[in-house]
């Protein structure tokens, strides 16, 4: 038994490290230039591979990170050529890039690192010209409800829940009467 133990021990240790314990990034694979879309090229996301999911069983807890803008599909089919900037940042949002020797141009980058090592990145680029939106790149960008499944979970449990819940109350227009004042048929 006392030989076991420091095998044991190293055998852990080479797991933690191999797990990717002591390493900054979620998953080493989303350091290529493939995981930083053009801004054309919509949204990517990175998955990871089996054996990375078996090894952060031994990591450490890992939070789900948001950085940048989130433009959804449906905001950017309310974006027109010719609109303001006003109307712009209504639509879109304040701009994360806002680049004062590229005046003409918005940036709105957006990543998502999920704890399991997911990474979802997506870029959309205004390009202005006389303060008049000229035109601008980026697209196929999920739905906000395909956002929020992504971070949540799939969204059927509770709209089925809703639907239950519906359907047990008492229709609309037949208020329960006061005690006492109840009718025989």
């Amino acid at each position: 038994m006392k030989r076991r133990a420091p095998a044991l021990a190293a055998a852990l240790c080479l797991a933690l490290a191999a797990s990717g314990c002591a390493t900054r990034s979620a998953a080493p694979a989303a350091t290529d230039s493939a995981a930083k879309p053009a801004a054309g090229a919509g949204a990517h996301t990175t998955t990871v591979t089996q054996l990375q999911k078996f090894m952060w069983f031994f990591s450490p807890y890992r939070p789900d990170i948001q950085q940048g803008n989130f433009v959804s599909q449906d905001m950017l089919d309310q974006l027109k050529e010719g609109m303001t900037r006003d109307q712009v940042r209504f639509v879109l949002g304040t701009p994360m890039l806002a680049d004062i020797f590229h005046a003409e141009r918005w940036d709105y980058p957006f990543r998502l690192a999920k704890g399991n090592g997911e990474i979802t990145t997506a870029t959309v680029v205004v390009y202005f010209k006389d303060d008049k939106v000229a035109r601008w790149e980026g697209g196929n960008l999920p739905s906000e409800r395909e956002y929020i499944e992504r971070i949540a979970g799939p969204v059927l449990k509770f709209k089925k829940a809703e639907e239950k819940a519906a359907s047990t109350s008492a229709a609309p227009g037949k208020a329960p009467l006061p005690a006492g004042s109840e009718t025989s048929k």
